[in-house]
């Protein structure tokens, strides 16, 4: 029941542009309960994204998650991929065609431009999500065991649309619970990492991830955020603090200190 994310664009792969939307995602996945296998940029290059996207189908990822590549120029090709892939044909969505038509008071049978046109095109067994803040509408459509779902690469436009009709799904198909905690330790990275990997072995599902770049200014005291995800908040929630404790005696035990910082 993986998911997996695509970020699409040559312009993030290059570095022209931060992807923002990938780190919003992250966090959305994990409050909605959902495990985020994987997160993969991709160039605007038709075999790279198609060769990237069979390999997640055949992962048998349950949910593949696409950013960009759904505008109306000529590197917008993530519905072409996606439909080769899955071995369909492109059709004009008639419900999109209308949405358009209505936003810009156009009369039935008045012409779409090639831009909106385009956007209103989709593998044809795909089910469309009209978008609230943008044109390019938001992609379902089913490939063997994997569900795709194309958002549109503007992070306001594709929040609206996650919101909307992705963290619905999500919450639907995931059931997992989420609890998690800072602390702060006195110690390096190299010392306390051996510590963090026995409280994971123990409890293998809390998460520790240290965080070097945010030490206190005294530069003394590290954040160490736990995580604990299970089907059961409340068993979330115990076994959270079951690896607090444990790695509080951890690091008591080599004479560093170690504090707590806040619960979620």
């Amino acid at each position: 029941m993986a998911i997996e994310l695509f970020s699409i664009g040559t312009e993030l792969v290059i570095g022209q542009i931060q992807d923002t939307n990938a780190h919003w995602l992250a966090q959305q996945i994990l409050q909605l309960g959902g495990e985020l296998r994987r997160v993969t940029m991709l160039r605007d290059d038709f075999a790279e994204m198609h060769e990237a996207l069979r390999s997640a189908v055949d992962r048998e990822t349950s949910l593949i998650l696409m950013t960009g590549g759904l505008g109306p120029t000529p590197d917008d090709m993530t519905v072409a991929v996606v439909t080769a892939l899955i071995g369909k044909e492109v059709v004009v969505s008639e419900e999109t065609v209308a949405h358009f038509r209505e936003r810009r008071n156009m009369q039935e049978n008045e012409a779409l431009n090639e831009a909106l046109l385009k956007m209103a095109t989709m593998p044809e067994t795909a089910d469309v999500f009209q978008n609230p803040a943008g044109w390019a509408p938001c992609i379902r459509v089913a490939q063997q065991q994997s569900t795709f779902v194309l958002m549109p690469g503007p992070p306001r436009e594709m929040k609206a649309i996650f919101e909307a009709h992705v963290a619905p799904l999500i919450a639907e198909r995931y059931s997992a619970e989420v609890a998690t905690a800072r602390v702060y330790v006195t110690m390096f990275e190299a010392a306390v990492s051996p510590l963090m990997q026995k409280v994971m072995e123990r409890h293998p599902n809390v998460y520790l991830k240290a965080y070097v770049s945010l030490r206190k200014a005294d530069g003394d005291t590290m954040p160490v955020d736990l995580v604990s995800t299970s089907t059961d908040g409340a068993d979330a929630d115990a076994q959270l603090q079951r690896a607090i404790d444990y790695f509080h005696e951890l690091v008591a035990e080599t004479g560093n200190l170690f504090s707590l910082e806040e619960e979620s």
